[in-house]
């Protein structure tokens, strides 16, 4: 019986640390809360449809890229410029560590993200972005969320 208290306690701290997955509307909801509606002149449906054709939503998210480089977390942020896997050579732009961008806090995913747009390609420098989201219309993707802008 002990063993068993002692291995929920330890589940439970566990998935603290784990990713998350978040629904639609959730997201808009705490990137608006962060102000990025707007933010460098991308709206919230921007952000929106390149964080879903980047990772699904999904802040576990770890794609292993050809040069040794991994994209990390919910935005696929880059640890060869912009977080430190402690695998690769990285200039470390955000000051992180890339894990930091696997659990279900975004705060850090979003501070790095605005750091990022304001470099000269802004946004751009996603290529689903690029693919699937400029020159569109994006209002699906705050339809029914309850939040302001867009």
């Amino acid at each position: 019986m002990t063993v068993l208290v002692l291995l929920s306690v330890l589940a439970g701290l566990l998935a603290g640390c784990a990713g998350k997955i978040f629904q639609r509307c959730e997201l808009a909801q705490a990137l608006h809360e962060a102000g990025m509606d707007g933010f460098h002149g991308y709206s919230l449906p921007d952000w929106l449809c390149m964080a879903f054709y980047e990772s699904g939503f999904d802040t576990g998210t770890v794609v292993h890229e050809p040069d040794g480089s991994s994209d990390n977390g919910i935005f696929q942020i880059n640890s060869r410029l912009w977080c430190n896997d402690y695998k690769t050579s990285s200039s470390n732009l955000c000051r992180m560590h890339c894990s930091d961008l696997l659990t279900s806090n975004i705060k850090d995913d979003i501070v790095c993200a605005m750091h990022i747009v304001q470099q000269p390609q802004g946004m751009g420098i996603w290529m689903s972005w690029r693919q699937h989201c400029k020159g569109h219309d994006l209002s699906m993707w705050v339809e029914g969320c309850n939040v302001e802008g867009g």
